[in-house]
């Protein structure tokens, strides 16, 4: 598995990429057929991901990174195509790859008027390519697998600049009426980290003097002090764009809401997860003292995101705005478990993100099958909506209580993880990060009645209620968050060395627990 030229990695990024240009090259009458090898394509890098996950080795002399291949891209520069996975980046892999067949048979019919299209096109709006559509959805995929697999930090760089492309292009051609201000909003934020992060790159290729930019090459030589500080923050105020958390978050409201379901599913579900994966992957293990340095800094600005994001959805009526904000808010869970420097913490952010992709990925599904029977974004245009679509109802429902991270639920485990985790060390964040799951309970309950609950609004009588695809595009989403909230054993023993190797990159260990004695004192 630590072969230096193994190609396992490499098939599976190239898969998605192959499918891709096949379907890119297809006639618009193409179409069906578009669909059916995408389809094909997705479900097919989705079975080898699995066997990939599955076969992963977690015994306590396992490699860190596994399946290993590196080849020579830039030799004057050390620049190598090198992949590899820890436990971290598999787990994502597979979110990831698991969302893309969802996202694909959801979105089906969606550029289809007569099928019932998810937005009503703005004014002058040309009929849309389905083949481009579902090709930029595998390309999308190429560069979300090529990112999370990615082992040399410019060859990461140029996956986490080149994924813009295909997705400026899902949100600026499909989206809604205001989608290419949307995208352009989008691409102009990410573009700003994208050069900061290539100026740190520069600054640690110069700096570390290891002339390569291998990632286990560079953990433990870029030196302390200032430079550190400086490298960190190009990184970091990237990732943080990404993530995003606030203050950097206000490009992805207009983004979500103007995104297709499937386009905004991928977008916050997978996208979104690159900028705190890059926080584990390279600020904590490339900048320790740093880390340390701005992590009371990053805490506040978590807490300060799960509570501004919750009180701002609580305020939206349009349902994919306030789908965004709740992920804005659930960032801010994730950076309060990774900068918390404990194993539950950082385990539980992991796992967070995981779950919040599933979760947030069926929530934007099941979100734009209501709103392709409505046409609205509008939560008052809806209600009663349970009594003519059953199914429809009970699948929101079950995806907003994720949402909520109600026990029984996976996101209820990656939760009390990160406050627990969180707790051991800075227990007033944890504190008054605990409030934003009352507030969380407001949100999704509020979306929940106003458009499923009470009288039968005229144009809700009019609905179907889900088909057989729909509900295959939903259920499975669901049933992995049900499951992973009764048993998360198989997932958490993939994370946990991963999590454990960061924090002794960062030379962090859990605090030692106090506990009292007999004497009253404390030990």
């Amino acid at each position: 598995m630590t072969n230096q030229h193994s190609v396992t990695l490499l098939i599976l990024v190239l898969i998605p990429l192959v499918g891709s240009v096949a379907v890119l090259s297809m006639r618009e009458s193409q179409a069906r057929l578009a669909k059916l090898v995408s389809l094909l394509v997705s479900l097919v890098t989705l079975v080898y991901a699995l066997v990939l996950l599955f076969s992963f080795d977690t015994s306590s002399g396992a490699a860190r990174f596994q399946w290993q291949g590196s080849w020579t891209w830039i030799k004057a520069f050390g620049v190598h195509i090198a992949f590899g996975v820890d436990g971290i980046a598999l787990v994502l892999v597979a979110m990831a790859v698991l969302l893309v067949p969802a996202v694909i048979l959801a979105s089906w019919n969606s550029l289809d008027s007569k099928a019932g299209a998810e937005e009503i096109a703005a004014p002058g709006a040309r009929q849309r390519s389905v083949k481009n559509y579902f090709g930029l959805i595998l390309l999308l995929e190429f560069f979300m697998v090529g990112v999370f697999t990615a082992t040399d930090v410019f060859l990461f760089y140029v996956f986490f600049e080149a994924m813009l492309v295909p997705m400026y292009f899902i949100i600026g051609s499909f989206g809604g009426p205001r989608r290419q201000y949307a995208a352009m909003k989008f691409f102009l934020y990410s573009l700003i980290g994208g050069l900061l992060m290539l100026a740190s790159v520069i600054g640690l290729y110069v700096t570390t003097g290891s002339r390569s930019f291998a990632i286990t090459d560079l953990i433990g030589h870029v030196p302390d002090g200032a430079t550190q500080k400086w490298l960190f923050l190009g990184f970091f105020i990237a990732f943080a764009i990404k993530a995003p958390l606030v203050p950097f978050h206000t490009w992805l409201p207009d983004a979500g809401a103007e995104a297709p379901a499937g386009g905004a599913a991928l977008l916050v579900g997978v996208l979104d997860k690159v900028g705190t994966f890059g926080f584990l992957r390279y600020c904590l293990p490339l900048f320790p003292g740093a880390s340390k340095f701005f992590a009371p800094v990053i805490l506040v600005l978590s807490v300060i995101g799960i509570l501004y994001a919750a009180f701002l959805a609580i305020g939206q009526r349009d349902m994919k705005r306030l789908v965004a904000y709740t992920s804005v808010a659930h960032f801010g869970f994730i950076g309060l478990g990774i900068f918390a420097f404990t194993t539950q913490g950082g385990t539980g952010a992991v796992l967070y993100m995981v779950n919040h992709g599933f979760s947030t990925g069926a929530l934007f599904i099941v979100v734009g099958l209501l709103i392709a029977r409505g046409k609205s974004r509008n939560v008052d245009d809806y209600g009663g909506a349970a009594k003519v679509t059953p199914i429809l109802a009970g699948l929101f429902l079950l995806a907003g209580l994720s949402a909520l991270a109600l026990p029984g639920m996976s996101t209820f485990v990656s939760e009390f993880l990160v406050l627990v985790g969180t707790f051991t060390r800075y227990k007033g964040f944890a504190i008054i990060a605990t409030t934003g799951i009352i507030l969380a309970a407001i949100y999704v309950l509020y979306l929940y009645q106003r458009t499923f609950q009470g009288a039968v609004s005229e144009k809700v009588t009019k609905f179907r209620d889900l088909n057989a695809r729909e509900i295959l595009s939903v259920a499975p989403l669901i049933a992995i968050i049900v499951f992973l909230g009764v048993y998360p054993k198989p997932v958490l023993d993939v994370i946990n060395p991963a999590v454990r190797a960061t924090l002794h990159d960062v030379q962090k260990t859990d605090p030692a627990p106090v506990y009292k004695i007999a004497n009253g004192g404390q030990k």
